[in-house]
C-alpha cells in the first residue's frame, strides 16, 4: 500500500489526506501512456511508437506530458527523454513551456526535492538549446525566491538560477524585461544575504550585479525610482559605493542616454517589479485579505499570515515589498471601496506596527511614501499615494503615535532623503498633498497636522514645513464638510480616486468613516456579519459602508412624488432621446421646487450617480464641424446646461435652482466647470440668432460667472481649477476651448502664470503651432506688456519643455526686447539655460541700446558665465563703434565727477541703484578680456572709446581695483603712451578725426608682425560694418 501511495504523487509532496486534482490526474494518465507505448523496446522502436502515436486525437499532449513528467521525475531517463521531446515536439514546446510555467506558478512549493533538482536541470537545457518562450519560466520561477528567507531551500534555488543566469549571461541579455527582473530580483535578495555562511553566495550576486549595471544601465533604467531604493540598501558594499559615485558623478559614464539620478527617481516603477518580489503564494494571500476579508473576521488571516511569513527575523525586511506592492499593484475598484472589505491603509497599518525591526520599520515608511517624493500628477497614479494619507489620517483618533512617527519622518524626509534635491523632493510632497486635497481623498490637511495629541514639538515643525496645507482652508474646502459619506469616481484612465466629503465632528471623525477596530462600540455603527474584536492591540482596522445604498436611503426620505418618479424614470431609461426628455422632465420638476428646499442635495447627489458616465465619457468629436459638435451635446447633462442657458438669457429667478444644483455637483464632480465652458462655445458657435455676437458673447461669460459665484469661487480660480480638470481628462477639449478663455476672460486669463503652465505643460509640437497661428492672425492674446517680467521669473522653474514652448508663444507675440532686458540681471547661467537662450535669440535680433547694455553689465560676474561675451562679440559684427560707445557712456556714469557735461543731481540719486557698479562694469570687462585672449584676440579692446573708458576708469579707481584689474587696464597704459603724441597733455575730449587705431582693421591683419600696428593713423570714417571680431585668421 505505501508503495502505491508513493507512486500515486510523482510530481509533488502530499500527506495521506490530499486526493489528486484533474490535473495530477492528466499528467499521471501521460506518464503512464508513454511508459506502456515505450516499455522494454529499444530506443529507435520507441522513438518510432512515440511518432505513431502523434498521430491519433490528443495524441501530442499526452506524449508531450508524459516526456515531461518522466524528466522531471527520473534523472537517470532525463536526457533520453529530451532528446525524443525536441525530436516529437510540433510546436517548439510551446505545449510543455505553457504547463510548466503554470505548475510553477501554481505548485511549485509542492514540488518534491528531485522534481525542483530536474526542472532547474531542463531549464539549462532549454536555455542552452535556444527554446523560445523560456524566458517567461524563468520569471515565474525566480518569483519563488523569496525575500526575508535564509532557509537552505530558499537559498538553493536563489543560488541555482544565479548560476544559470552567470552561465548564459548572453541569453539573458536578450531579453531586456527578464534582465530588468533579475537585476531588481538579485538587488533585493542581496540586502539578506549578510550572513558569514552565505558570504560566497553574496560575493557571487555582487559581482554579477555589478557586471550587469555596468554594462547594461540602460535596460535597468526601466526599473525606475525603486532601483533607486533597493541600491541605497546595498550602498555601503565597496562595489556599490563606487557604482554610486559614477551615477551622481559621472551619469553618462554608465549610459549616454542617463542624465542623473533624478531621471530614475522621476520615473514610476512599473507594477511588474513590484509583484516579482512576492511569491505567487503570497500574492495571492494578500489579494485575498484585500478583496475578500470583511472587517471583523480578519485577525485570524492577519495571524496565520503572520505565523506563515513574517515570523522570523529575517523575514521583517519582506514587510517593505509587500507594503511596495499593496501601495503600487493593489488598486481596488469602486465596488470594493463601497464595500465592508478590508481597506489597504488598514493592512499597511497592521504590518507597520507588527514590524520587530527599527532598521525594517524605517525602510517599510520609506516604502510607503516612495512615490511621495517625486510625485507628478501628470504621470503618477493617486492611488499611489492615497494609502500612507489615510493611514495617518485614521490613526490620529486611537493610534495617534502611528500618525505622529509617520509625519515626523513625512517631514524629515524632504532634507535628509538627498539634500541636493530636497526642492525636488518637497515639490513632490507638496504635489501629493496638493492632489489629495483636489480629488477631496480628505476635505482638509489642517485636523492631521494640527492636532492636538500631536506633541509640541512635532506640531510646530509639520506647521513649519507644510504652512500651506496648515492654513485656514478655503471656503469651498469648508462648504462640502455637510456630507459624510465616501464618493469613489474612476477617471479614464482606470485610476480610482476616493472624494471624501467628510463633516468634522468628535475630533474630526463622521458617523460612517472608517475607525480602528477597538472604537466599534463607541461609534455605534451596525456592522454587516461582524465579530466582535475590542483588542487594543489590535491593528486599526476599517470598514468602508456601501456608499450607493446609504446615499439611496437618505435620498428617499427626501424625494417623494412626481420629482422621485421623474429621478427614477431618468435613472431607467437607457435611449439617450428618452433620457434626455426624461431630464427636462426632472428640470421642470425642480424649478417648481423653493430656492431653499432641502430636497436640492439630494437631488443634486441623485443626478451625479445618474449622469456619472455622461461626465467622464469622451465628449470631443474626433472631428470638428457644427454637426458633430452639435451631436456632442445631446446628453442629459447638457440638457441641463442648455436650460440654464436659456433661464439667463431671459434673466429669470429660475437659474439659481439650477445653479445651486450645479453647485452641489460640481463638489463631487469638479468635471461639471470645464464641460460648461465647453457647452457655452458649442452653443454661441452653432446657436443661428439674428441677434448681435457681441450680446451672444456677452451672455456667454456672464452665464460661466454666475455659475462660479454660485460655486465660491473667485472667477480666475474657478477658471484654473476648470483647466486643470480638463487637461487631466481631455487635452484636445482643452485646447479647443483655450482660445476662448482667453477672449473672454482677459483680465483672468492674460499673464496668468497658473493657467498658462496648465496649457503648455500638455500641448504637443502640432497644438504649438495651431496657438502660434492663432496668435499671428490676431485670434488669440495671452500676454501683455505690463508685469511681464513677475510672469518670466515664475516660470524660471517650468520644466524644460514648458519653458520652451513659453518663448514660443512669447515670440509670436512680437514682445519686444525693452520688456525682457530687466530680466537679465535675474537669470543663473546654470539654472536658467532655456531663459537665457531665448533672451539671446531677441537680442540677436535687435540693435545695442543704452538699456541693454546697462542690464547686461547688472550681471554677477562669474568665470562660467559668457552670455555677456556671446552678446557683445555678436554685436560687434554690426554695431562695433556703438558698442564701444555705450560701454564707455556706461563706466563714464560710474564716475560723474569726470564726466564731461554731466549735470550733478542732489544726494546719491546720481548713482542709481538698476545700473551696475563699477566693480561688475570692470569685472565683465576683464572677463570678456580673458574669453578674448584665450581666441588671441584683443581687438575688441582697442576702440577708441574703449581705451577712453579704460584710461578713466583706472585714473578713478582704488588701488585695490588697480590691483585687482590691472591686466585690464594694461591694455589702455600703452595705449595711453602711444596716443598721448597726438593729442594734448590731460584728458579733455579727442578731435574727431583722431585716435583711430590700425586695430580696426580685420583681424586677419592682425598677426602681421609690424611695428606700424602701434602708430597712429588717419582713417576715413569707420563703416558700419567692420568684421572686427572675426576668428577666421
Amino acid at each position: 500500500m505505501e508503495q502505491v501511495k508513493i507512486q500515486s504523487s510523482r510530481l509533488f509532496v502530499t500527506s495521506a489526506v490530499e486526493n489528486k486534482d484533474d490535473l495530477e490526474e492528466k499528467f499521471e494518465r501521460s506518464y503512464q501512456y508513454v511508459q506502456n507505448l515505450t516499455s522494454g523496446l529499444s530506443d529507435k522502436d520507441a522513438h518510432d511508437a512515440l511518432n505513431n502515436a502523434l498521430l491519433k486525437e490528443k495524441g501530442h499532449e499526452e506524449v508531450s506530458l508524459g516526456l515531461l513528467v518522466t524528466i522531471l521525475t527520473e534523472p537517470h531517463n532525463a536526457v533520453k527523454c529530451y532528446r525524443d521531446l525536441t525530436l516529437i515536439t510540433r510546436d517548439g514546446l510551446g505545449l510543455v513551456l505553457t504547463h510548466l510555467s503554470q505548475l510553477v506558478l501554481d505548485r511549485y512549493l509542492r514540488f518534491n526535492d528531485v522534481v525542483k533538482s530536474q526542472l532547474l536541470w531542463l531549464v539549462r537545457e532549454m536555455i542552452k538549446n535556444s527554446v523560445s518562450n523560456v524566458d517567461n519560466l524563468c520569471w515565474n520561477l525566480m518569483r519563488h525566491a523569496a525575500g526575508g528567507d535564509t532557509s537552505p531551500r530558499n537559498i538553493n534555488l536563489i543560488e541555482s538560477l544565479l548560476d544559470v543566469f552567470i552561465e548564459y549571461k548572453s541569453w539573458l541579455e536578450r531579453f531586456p524585461v527578464l534582465l530588468a527582473s533579475v537585476v531588481y530580483t538579485y538587488l533585493r535578495l542581496l540586502e539578506d544575504h549578510n550572513a558569514a555562511y552565505l558570504a560566497n553566495l553574496r560575493q557571487k550576486e555582487v559581482t554579477f550585479l555589478i557586471t550587469i549595471l555596468r554594462e547594461k544601465f540602460f535596460e535597468c533604467l526601466v526599473i525606475g525610482r525603486d532601483l533607486v531604493r533597493l541600491l541605497q540598501n546595498v550602498a555601503r558594499i565597496p562595489e556599490f559605493e563606487q557604482l554610486w559615485r559614477d551615477m551622481l558623478l559621472a551619469p553618462k559614464s554608465l549610459s549616454p542616454s542617463f542624465n542623473g539620478i533624478l531621471q530614475l527617481l522621476q520615473t514610476r516603477t512599473s507594477r511588474r517589479f513590484l509583484q516579482s518580489r512576492l511569491t505567487p503564494e503570497m500574492e495571492r494571500k494578500l489579494v485575498f485579505l484585500t478583496s475578500q476579508v470583511r472587517f471583523g473576521n480578519h485577525k485570524r488571516y492577519q495571524e496565520w499570515f503572520q505565523r506563515q511569513y513574517l515570523a522570523t527575523p529575517e523575514s521583517q525586511s519582506l514587510r517593505c515589498d509587500m507594503i511596495r506592492f499593496i501601495v503600487g499593484v493593489i488598486h481596488p475598484t469602486n465596488e470594493l471601496l463601497c464595500s465592508d472589505i478590508i481597506p489597504r491603509w488598514a493592512v499597511i497599518g497592521w504590518l507597520l506596527t507588527t514590524c520587530t525591526s527599527s532598521v525594517a520599520v524605517s525602510n517599510a515608511k520609506l516604502a510607503l511614501f516612495y512615490d511621495w517624493l517625486f510625485y507628478e500628477s501628470e504621470k503618477d497614479n493617486i492611488m499611489n499615494i492615497e494609502p500612507a494619507i489615510l493611514v495617518m489620517h485614521h490613526s490620529m483618533r486611537s493610534h495617534p503615535a502611528v500618525s505622529a512617527t509617520l509625519l515626523d519622518f513625512l517631514c524629515r524626509i524632504i532634507t535628509n532623503f538627498y539634500p541636493p534635491l530636497s526642492d525636488k523632493v518637497r515639490s513632490g510632497i507638496f504635489s501629493s498633498l496638493r492632489q489629495i486635497l483636489d480629488k477631496r481623498v480628505l476635505p482638509s490637511l489642517l485636523p492631521l497636522f494640527d492636532n492636538a495629541k500631536l506633541d509640541r514639538d512635532l506640531r510646530i515643525m509639520v506647521r513649519d514645513t507644510f504652512k500651506e496645507f496648515c492654513s485656514i482652508q478655503s471656503t469651498e474646502s469648508s462648504s462640502k464638510m455637510e456630507d459624510n459619506n465616501s464618493q469613489a469616481v474612476k477617471m479614464e484612465d482606470g485610476e480610482i480616486i476616493k472624494n471624501r466629503l467628510n463633516n468634522t465632528v468628535n475630533n474630526h471623525i463622521v458617523d460612517n468613516e472608517p475607525a480602528f477596530s477597538d472604537e466599534e462600540e463607541e461609534m455605534g455603527v451596525t456592522i454587516h456579519a461582524p465579530e466582535e474584536d475590542t483588542d487594543d492591540d489590535d491593528i486599526p482596522l476599517a470598514r468602508v459602508r456601501l456608499k450607493e445604498k446609504t446615499i439611496e436611503k437618505s435620498d428617499d426620505m427626501l424625494l417623494d412624488g412626481p420629482l422621485k418618479a421623474c429621478i427614477s424614470r431618468l435613472q431607467m431609461e437607457k435611449v439617450n432621446e428618452r433620457r434626455n426628455e426624461a431630464m427636462d422632465t426632472v428640470i421642470q420638476q425642480i424649478l417648481d421646487l423653493d430656492i431653499d428646499s432641502e430636497s436640492l442635495p439630494s437631488i443634486s447627489k441623485c443626478l451625479c450617480n445618474i449622469l456619472q458616465e455622461d461626465i467622464k465619457s469622451e465628449i470631443f468629436p474626433k472631428v470638428v464641424n457644427e454637426e458633430t459638435l452639435l451631436e456632442s451635446v445631446k446628453s442629459p447633462l447638457f440638457v441641463l446646461y442648455r436650460t440654464l442657458f436659456s433661464l439667463c438669457k431671459q434673466d429669470s429667478t429660475g437659474k439659481q435652482l439650477l445653479l445651486k444644483i450645479l453647485s452641489e455637483m460640481y463638489s463631487v464632480q469638479p468635471n461639471l466647470g470645464y464641460l460648461l465652458l465647453y457647452f457655452l462655445k458649442v452653443q454661441v458657435r452653432t446657436e443661428h440668432m439674428k441677434e448681435d455676437q457681441s450680446k451672444v458673447h456677452s451672455l456667454k461669460t456672464s452665464v460661466y460667472k454666475e455659475f462660479c459665484h454660485s460655486v465660491g469661487k473667485k472667477l480666475d480660480i474657478c477658471l484654473y481649477d476648470d483647466l486643470n480638470a480638463c487637461h487631466i481628462s481631455d487635452t484636445k477639449l482643452m485646447m479647443w476651448i483655450v482660445p476662448d478663455l482667453y477672449k473672454d476672460f482677459k483680465q483672468q486669463t492674460v499673464n496668468n502664470a497658473q493657467i498658462l503652465q496648465v496649457i503648455v505643460s500638455v500641448i504637443d509640437a502640432k497644438q504649438l503651432q495651431d496657438l502660434l497661428f492663432l496668435i499671428m492672425q490676431g485670434s488669440l492674446n495671452m500676454f501683455k506688456s505690463d508685469n511681464l517680467q513677475s510672469l518670466l521669473k515664475t516660470t524660471l522653474t517650468w520644466e524644460t519643455i514648458e519653458q520652451f514652448f513659453l518663448w514660443q508663444l512669447l515670440q509670436a507675440h512680437d514682445i519686444s526686447v525693452e520688456n525682457v532686458v530687466p530680466l537679465i540681471p535675474y537669470l543663473d547661467y546654470n539654472k536658467h539655460p532655456e531663459t537665457l537662450m531665448a533672451v539671446t535669440l531677441m537680442l540677436k535680433q535687435d540693435q545695442p541700446t543704452a538699456e541693454c547694455i546697462k542690464y547686461l553689465f547688472s550681471r554677477d560676474v562669474r568665470e562660467d558665465d559668457a552670455f555677456i561675451f556671446t552678446i557683445v562679440k555678436y554685436w560687434c559684427e554690426d554695431y562695433i563703434d556703438k558698442v564701444g560707445e555705450l560701454i564707455f557712456n556706461l563706466i563714464s556714469t560710474r564716475y560723474p565727477s569726470t564726466s564731461p557735461n554731466k549735470r550733478k543731481r542732489a544726494g546719491s540719486k546720481s548713482l542709481n541703484t538698476t545700473v551696475p557698479s563699477a566693480d561688475q562694469v570692470l569685472g565683465h570687462l576683464d572677463q570678456m578680456r580673458m574669453r578674448f585672449e584665450a581666441q588671441d584676440n584683443l581687438t575688441f579692446f582697442n576702440i577708441d572709446f574703449l581705451q577712453r573708458g579704460l584710461i578713466l576708469a583706472q585714473s578713478n579707481s582704488s588701488e585695490s581695483q588697480k590691483k585687482q584689474f590691472s591686466e585690464l587696464f594694461a591694455l589702455a597704459e600703452e595705449e595711453d603712451f602711444t596716443v598721448s603724441k597726438g593729442r594734448s597733455q590731460g584728458r579733455g575730449r579727442k578731435a574727431s578725426g583722431k585716435g583711430k587705431r590700425v586695430a580696426a582693421k580685420d583681424v586677419s591683419d592682425t598677426s602681421e608682425d609690424s611695428s606700424e600696428e602701434e602708430e597712429i593713423v588717419k582713417p576715413k570714417q569707420a563703416k558700419k560694418r567692420k568684421k572686427v571680431m572675426s576668428d577666421s585668421d
